[in-house]
C-alpha cells in the first residue's frame, strides 16, 4: 500500500519550496522504505531549487540524512526493518569498469530505487542526489543505506551522507593527508570546518584556516584549525606562504567552487602539493592557468567526488570515531528546525550564519 507523507518540493526554478503530500511507494526488488529522523539543509538542496543541477522539476529535496529501515523489498538481505542507517548517494553497482579495477569509490553507474515517489495527482518526483529525504519517508536504492550503530544521533551521524562526509574525505582520501602535512583549507564552511576535522584526525601538524568572514574563522578553529587567515583583509597566498616558511602547504583544500580561490588554493600550495577542490562550482564557471606554473610547480590538482569516500566502508568506521569522542559531529549541527522551516534555513546559509541547519522527523 503506497505511503503518504509530508515532503519538501521545489516546483519551479528559484520559486520558494513548498510541503506536499508525496506518495512513496512500498518497496520493490533492491528497494528499502526508510522512516527519516534527520536530514541536513545541504547547499546541493539550494543548487536543485536554484535550476543549478538541472530542469528536472518538481524536485523532491533531501539528502543528507539518517532514519530507521520501515520495509525492505524481496530479496534485499543487506538491511532489514529496524536496522538504524545513514543514507548516501553513492549505492556502487559493482559492475561498472571503476569497480571491477577495484575502486568502487569513483563508481560510474550507482544505483537509485526503480520505482518513482509523486505528488498526490501522480506527477513524478525527481528525488535530490537520488535520495529525497526532506520527507517522512523516502525510497532508495537498498545499496543507498549504510547500517551504523543505532546508539548514534540522527542529527549528527545523517551529515556524513553528503557535505560532511565530502569535506573528511577531501583530506582523508582525496588529499591523501598524513602526520606532519601542513594544510591549507580555502573557505571554512561546513565542507570545509569538516576538511579541517579531517586533517587533525589525519595528524596534520598545521592546519590553516582561511575565509572571507571571522565568524567562520573562529569554527574552523574550534574544530582543529592551527592557524586562521581573514582573506578580506590580507592575501591568503602571501599568508599561507608566511606561515610555512615561504613554502606553501603540502595540502591545499578549496572548498568554496571559486575559481579565484582555486587559483589561490593552486599559488599556495607548496612545490610538488596537492591541490584538492571539494567545493562544488557553477557550469559557466572557468579557470585560466599559464601552463608553465601547472608544469613547474608539479603535484597533483585532485577533484573530489564526495570525498572519494565508499559508505560502505567509513561510514561505519566514523560513526564510531564519533561515538568514542574522537569525531566531533555534534558541532555542526547549528539549529534543528521542523520539516516547513527549509525555505528560512536556505536563507540562513547563505548569509553564513550556519553550519548545517537539521530537519528533525
Amino acid at each position: 500500500m503506497p505511503h503518504h507523507v509530508r515532503g519538501v518540493v521545489a516546483r519551479r526554478k528559484g520559486a520558494p519550496v513548498t510541503i506536499d503530500t508525496v506518495i512513496v511507494p512500498d518497496p520493490g526488488p533492491g528497494e528499502a522504505l526508510v522512516a527519516v529522523k534527520a536530514c541536513g539543509v545541504c547547499h546541493t538542496d539550494l543548487h536543485y531549487r536554484e535550476g543549478g543541477i538541472n530542469d528536472d522539476f518538481p524536485f523532491l529535496l533531501g539528502h543528507e540524512a539518517a532514519g530507521v529501515v520501515e520495509a525492505a523489498g524481496p530479496g534485499v538481505s543487506d538491511v532489514a526493518p529496524g536496522d538504524f542507517v545513514v543514507l548516501n548517494w553513492r549505492a556502487v553497482c559493482g559492475q561498472c569498469r571503476s569497480c571491477r579495477r577495484g575502486r568502487p569509490q569513483y563508481c560510474f553507474a550507482t544505483h537509485n530505487a526503480t520505482q518513482k515517489m509523486t505528488l498526490a495527482d501522480g506527477t513524478a518526483l525527481a528525488p535530490a542526489l537520488g535520495i529525497g529525504a526532506f520527507a517522512e519517508k523516502t525510497l532508495v536504492a537498498v545499496g543507498q543505506c549504510t547500517k551504523v550503530d543505532a546508539g548514534a544521533r540522527p542529527e549528527a551521524v545523517g551529515l556524513l551522507g553528503c557535505g560532511v562526509m565530502a569535506g573528511l574525505g577531501s583530506a582523508l582520501f582525496t588529499g591523501e593527508v598524513g602526520p606532519g602535512d601542513v594544510v591549507a583549507v580555502f573557505g571554512c564552511g561546513g565542507v570545509g570546518c569538516a576538511a579541517i576535522a579531517g586533517a587533525a584526525l589525519a595528524g596534520a601538524r598545521r592546519i590553516i584556516g582561511v575565509d572571507l568572514d571571522p565568524r567562520k574563522l573562529a569554527l574552523a578553529a574550534e574544530f582543529g584549525a592551527t592557524d586562521t587567515v581573514l582573506a578580506s583583509e590580507t592575501d591568503p597566498v602571501e599568508a599561507v606562504r608566511a606561515l610555512t616558511d615561504g613554502n606553501g602547504a603540502d595540502v591545499c583544500i578549496e572548498a568554496v567552487g571559486n575559481p579565484k580561490v582555486m587559483e589561490q588554493a593552486f599559488y599556495a600550495r607548496d612545490l610538488a602539493g596537492t591541490l584538492v577542490q571539494v567545493g562544488v562550482p557553477t557550469p559557466e564557471m572557468r579557470i585560466d592557468l599559464p601552463m608553465i606554473d601547472f608544469f613547474g610547480r608539479g603535484g597533483q590538482l585532485r577533484p573530489s567526488w564526495y570525498g572519494d569516500c565508499l559508505p560502505s566502508r567509513d561510514f561505519p568506521v566514523l560513526v564510531d570515531l564519533y561515538r568514542r569522542g574522537r569525531l566531533d559531529l555534534d558541532r555542526f549541527v547549528s539549529e534543528t528546525i521542523a520539516l516547513d522551516q527549509v525555505e528560512e534555513a536556505f536563507a540562513r546559509m547563505e548569509r553564513g550564519e550556519v553550519l548545517r541547519s537539521v530537519v528533525v522527523l
